[in-house]
């Protein structure tokens, strides 16, 4: 009997179980991460290229910050079952050796007990209650240790995607760059920058004079190509990151301004979250390169940081159309899974030339 039950519980050591959710929730980014790679490499030959190369890096973005996060949960909870594995190790072993000893021991001298046959039941009872725990003992001892091998499989897995996808993205990156240049179909509220603009960019000091003196130009957006107070809590971030300051939050320096921080990839992606006017579009002061858009009639949204612009002043874009690109180097695959994020984008959104809090208008910000 005592046997029979140090067997099956070893047996349940060979039985499925279980996925843990770290670990199935990398196994869907990897798997998503894929396809998004796939959808890269068709994109070339789209209808409509610029519109096909956007949102397929930015699928790819969005892939690849998902495994990322769910290989780093994935770490984290395979250090925790390694943290508990060698307790629970003994703790089997010793249950294990005491029933091995128990059942190698001759049958009359197991039943014999210094307190008599009342003792003897009782100890009886407790033994038997041993075979279901070590039972469930080793199922758990089972589940971790197939799920530390699912998680070292799917990081050696991972790799090869990880190689074609930044491949996939660096082409599709220059694509993009030769599509948006090729492109005539864009409407323009104006052909060249106003004297006005140019003058202050001559003599911009700080971005929030020089988003002041834009406000007050006058210009001619024509009515609302859609109703942009009424996206208010649906726009989606200009870029796949992570926010790392809020309005009014004090950087290392002391220094805090009105707009949202965001920490990004090298070479992310940079896209208008609605259909807006490109009033300005180039470098200013120590920002690299800015892009103030016009969503409507008196409000303002202003980017700041990219490496690459796209698009001329006066340029009519709809919403996910593609604004820019963040310098450095994607290395991807060299830095691996845990690469940290090394560029910022600065977003500021104005209502009548003020400063307002961009929080509440997009989804990712917003306090649940």
């Amino acid at each position: 009997m005592r046997r029979a039950l140090i067997l099956a519980a070893f047996a349940l050591l060979a039985q499925p179980a279980a996925a843990d959710t770290a670990t199935a929730a990398a196994e869907k980014a990897a798997s998503d991460l894929r396809a998004a790679i796939v959808t890269l490499n068709e994109a070339e030959g789209a209808r409509s290229r610029v519109a096909a190369l956007t949102e397929t890096i930015r699928a790819y973005e969005l892939g690849l910050t998902a495994l990322r996060e769910g290989l780093r949960s994935s770490a984290l909870r395979e250090a925790g079952i390694r943290a508990g594995f060698d307790a629970k190790r003994e703790r089997i072993g010793q249950v294990l050796a005491a029933m091995v000893a128990m059942d190698e021991a001759p049958g009359p001298l197991v039943l014999l007990h210094p307190g008599g046959p009342e003792a003897a039941a009782r100890s009886a009872m407790i033994l038997a209650s041993v075979g279901p725990a070590l039972e469930g003992e080793a199922a758990k001892l089972r589940a971790d240790l197939q799920e530390i091998a699912r998680m070292r499989a799917l990081q050696e897995g991972v790799l090869g995607a990880l190689e074609d996808g930044l491949a996939a993205a660096q082409a599709a990156r220059t694509a993009l760059s030769r599509a948006v240049q090729d492109r005539t179909d864009l409407p323009r509220r104006f052909l060249e920058d106003p004297e006005e603009l140019q003058a202050l960019v001559a003599n911009a000091d700080t971005l929030e004079a020089f988003a002041r003196g834009v406000a007050r130009l006058q210009s001619d957006v024509g009515p609302p190509l859609s109703d942009f107070e009424g996206a208010r809590g649906t726009l989606p971030l200009p870029v796949v990151g992570t926010v790392l300051r809020r309005p009014g939050e004090a950087d290392a320096a002391g220094i805090d301004r009105p707009g949202l921080l965001m920490a990004t990839r090298p070479e992310a992606l940079v896209i208008a979250p609605w259909s807006a006017t490109i009033r300005y579009r180039g470098p200013l002061l120590d920002y690299k390169n800015v892009m103030i858009l016009e969503p409507a009639a008196g409000y303002l949204l202003i980017l700041a940081g990219m490496e690459v612009v796209y698009g001329e002043t006066g340029d009519v874009l709809e919403a996910g159309a593609p604004v820019g690109l963040m310098g450095g180097k994607d290395l991807a695959v060299a830095e691996g899974a845990g690469a940290e994020r090394t560029e910022t984008l600065y977003m500021e959104l104005r209502q009548d030339a003020e400063p307002i809090d961009p929080a509440p208008w997009f989804v990712e910000t917003r306090e649940e």
